[in-house]
């Protein structure tokens, strides 16, 4: 049997991850909740959800992959197969490999835009508008029905090339190189953030607890779903990553530090956008793409060395932005080759030119395409995985996998905070989008 590609190190693998749970979540959602929810009053319950979601969802999800060494479909089927409905298990796990597919198209959409701007920032056509009108009217006529071909094409055959050349070789050799340059670069923006006059007024922004934002059942619930998403457990991508690691690796350890660094950059991300806009005496009161593509090269326009700022921000959102569709188009391509038995590089080109056709159809609806899969898809995917392997797996095989490469077992009580708290969060999550227009 042909060996399985695979992560060459823990290392490795761990960046992987990091990439793919650091996206534009991080970037443009989770400084403005940080703002509008009275700073360290998001801040807390957030704290706790990432601690909640990272001992439980993620562990669990890299844990059901290896495991089962295959994607959802796979995986599900191997929940169910001892009750006889292995087939129903596979149709079910199409469900995340689809909405893998399906937020991939759609994030394709934004990395054109990021891969546009970033090139922008070097040739001066990112900081070329004079007000804000200008700029939302260059990022309108960008983000409308197949405004922006070319730069959407070029960044998906990037990914799709650097998939072609497998796990270790291609995937984990990626983010090796963007993940540290990317945390490098924005630890050199907090610093330059720092020394500008205004800033303070930022941190204290940041920093202060607001009791009434603290009792408010809005900051709680933002507070989850900016945690829920962040960590990217949807059934898809943290499975199929975890299906790649060897038996010798301590997934907890693994989960808590993928956890630290995904907090870690959301963190720097609100201690670089707030005090800059702070230093112009600016409120940060808009997320989404209208914050990274119009309030943002705005605000670059006027400051003392603009120019450079903008250029390491773009560049270090495209990595931020490569390593997560990396993740995305990974459940699908792997699909390809276990089920249909597909080469690495047939299914790549497969997928890319699903993706390519899609993906340009898409433009002009990507927002409403990915509020969709964020507000029910992405958590159906999350409580089925949970579901599959915390309630049809018995708690003896679940212990067995979650334990393997650790010296001594996790806590104990691991197995009923999955089953009885993590499977109803899953639930709770999709009703609470359901209800409110999405939290994530």
């Amino acid at each position: 049997m042909k060996k399985r590609d695979s992560f060459t190190n823990r290392l490795g693998f761990i960046l992987a991850c990091v990439g793919s749970a650091v996206g534009m979540g991080n970037l443009w959602m989770f400084p403005t909740r940080v703002s509008l929810y009275g700073g360290g009053s998001f801040l807390i319950p957030y704290f706790i959800f990432v601690v909640l979601i990272g001992a439980t969802g993620v562990i669990g999800e890299m844990a059901f992959g290896r495991a089962a060494r295959s994607g959802p479909v796979n995986a599900f089927g191997m929940a169910l197969e001892s009750r006889g409905k292995r087939k129903l298990g596979e149709a079910l796990g199409l469900i995340p490999m689809v909405g893998a597919l399906a937020m991939a198209i759609g994030y394709t959409v934004v990395m054109g835009w990021i891969l546009k701007y970033a090139v922008g920032t070097f040739t001066g056509a990112t900081l070329a508008p004079a007000d804000v009108d200008s700029y939302a009217a260059a990022f309108g006529g960008m983000a409308s029905a197949f405004g922006n071909n070319g730069w959407q094409i070029a960044a998906l055959l990037l990914c799709i090339l650097i998939m072609m050349m497998g796990i270790g070789q291609g995937i984990e050799k990626a983010n090796k190189i963007m993940m540290p340059l990317f945390f490098l670069l924005f630890v050199g923006l907090a610093v330059y953030i720092a020394l500008q006059p205004g800033a303070v007024a930022g941190y204290r922004y940041i920093f202060r607890v607001d009791p009434v934002a603290l009792k408010s059942p809005m900051t709680w619930i933002y507070a989850l779903g900016q945690a829920f998403f962040s960590l990217s457990i949807a059934g898809n991508g943290t499975i199929i990553y975890g299906s790649y690691l060897s038996d010798e690796e301590n997934i907890p350890a693994s989960a808590a530090r993928v956890a630290f660094f995904d907090t870690l950059a959301a963190c720097l991300a609100a201690l670089v956008i707030i005090p800059a806009m702070a230093t112009t005496g600016s409120q940060l009161d808009q997320g989404g793409p209208g914050l990274m593509f119009i309030f943002l090269p705005n605000l670059f326009h006027s400051m003392p060395g603009g120019s450079l700022f903008a250029i390491i921000f773009f560049v270090a959102v495209l990595f931020a932005g490569m390593t997560s569709l990396l993740n995305l188009y990974e459940t699908p391509i792997a699909t390809l080759q276990e089920k249909f038995n597909f080469a690495r590089v047939p299914a790549c080109l497969t997928i890319g030119i699903i993706g390519i056709v899609v993906s340009i159809c898409i433009q002009g609806i990507v927002s409403g395409w990915m509020d969709v899969l964020s507000i029910y898809i992405c958590p159906l995917g999350a409580g089925l995985a949970a579901i599959m392997f915390f309630w049809f797996c018995k708690r003896e095989f679940v212990e067995a996998e979650v334990n393997k490469g650790r010296d001594k077992p996790l806590f104990p009580w691991f197995y009923p905070l999955c089953k009885y708290v993590l499977c109803p969060v899953c639930v709770l999550v999709l009703i609470l989008g359901t209800l409110n227009g999405g939290i994530g």
